[in-house]
């Protein structure tokens, strides 16, 4: 086949971009596969132990920064972002504020993104196909080694802001992101710049003090990772500080000014599912495995386990207000088969019993 010239493949992309818009996508860009610079700060990170026990982050080698090693033929990246911020769900700042409430990230209280996103990314590439030919592509929602962040700063999608995460000025950052790599040579688009400027919010607020410097993060320390990620205990000093975010964090992104420019989505399968924007911990803590699978079905909140489930709750509850009610949840749980929701069930029970000596 021969193949695209410049000025078709410049239509191909404008195509590309209103076919993604018309499959729920907020923005879509295009960037070609040169992450150099990136390498160099992924692999400091990874020197200074930052990425913890996620050893995923070292196991591919340079098929993260090198997206032709990881899918043969790569020349450019399709970057696509959708909009999470559930519009209906209660107040972020209203259920952190209550520590009888568990907090749950706003993008897990819908459906899991990968399950929402994958598909449509799937459908993108087929429609792609019909216009360009066969052509090699492979679509990613956080499934492989890909650094997406930097792909879609590059692609224009936003910039990396101090805290990490994807900043657009149109948009803020509730948004997740999904990548197609293919081998069809279209036009990039500019990358982002960046515009946090002297603003330090995210890093003033984190509640762990995760984010040790602009652009820098311990993942040690973030409770996204502590109460995802982190399968064994989470370090007894980080406790306290965790309060009632059960699944997640999301102070680093409630208090960024750019976030007053979100738009809630349009995309129903993020609708907040069984309450879990504002469900008392007690309530929470009470679920059966089997309830447990039953109102998680779909969801992102699989990844922690039911155990893992159990002991961020448990911490929450050493958070929470000393209350009969509080007691006697953290009470029946005190011998429960696992070591790791026994242990943090005896200090949250052990939190309250020294608040009451000290009353």
């Amino acid at each position: 086949m021969t193949a695209p010239d410049e000025l078709t493949l410049a239509r191909l992309a404008a195509e590309v971009k209103d076919l993604g818009r018309a499959l729920g996508f907020a923005k879509i860009g295009i960037s070609g596969v040169d992450l150099a610079v990136d390498e160099h700060r992924l692999d400091d990170w990874l020197a200074a132990g930052r990425h913890g026990a996620m050893k995923y982050m070292r196991r591919h080698g340079r098929k993260r920064t090198r997206p032709a090693e990881l899918v043969e033929g790569t020349v450019r990246v399709i970057s696509a972002r959708m909009d999470y911020w559930p519009g209906g769900a209660r107040d972020a700042r209203g259920v952190l504020g209550d520590a009888r409430l568990g907090y749950v990230a706003r993008y897990a209280l819908g459906r899991d993104y990968h399950k929402v996103l994958r598909p449509r990314l799937e459908r993108l590439a087929r429609a792609i196909e019909k216009r360009a030919g066969v052509h090699g592509y492979r679509a990613f929602v956080d499934s492989a080694p890909v650094l997406e962040k930097a792909l879609a700063r590059n692609a224009g999608l936003g910039w990396i802001g101090k805290h990490t995460n994807l900043l657009d000025r149109d948009a803020g950052s509730w948004f997740v992101l999904g990548e197609l790599y293919t081998s069809l040579p279209l036009p990039v688009d500019a990358p982002a710049t960046e515009h946090c400027g002297s603003c330090r919010a995210c890093i003033d607020v984190c509640p762990t003090q995760a984010i040790v410097a602009p652009y820098e993060l311990d993942a040690r320390r973030c409770i996204s990772y502590l109460t995802i990620e982190q399968r064994g205990a989470i370090p007894v000093e980080l406790r306290a500080a965790i309060g009632n975010r059960i699944f997640g964090c999301d102070d680093c992104q409630l208090f960024c000014p750019w976030n007053k420019f979100a738009r809630p989505t349009e995309v129903a399968d993020f609708a907040v599912r069984h309450d879990l924007d504002c469900t008392e911990l007690v309530r929470l803590f009470a679920w059966t495995e089997a309830e447990w699978r039953e109102r998680t079905a779909g969801s992102a909140l699989r990844r922690a386990g039911y155990d893992g489930w159990l002991r961020n709750v448990a911490v929450a509850l050493g958070n929470a207000p000393t209350e009969p009610a509080v007691v006697d949840a953290l009470q029946r749980r005190s011998e429960h088969p696992s070591t790791l929701v026994r242990e943090h069930v005896q200090w949250a029970l052990t939190r309250h019993r020294e608040r009451r000596n000290r009353a």
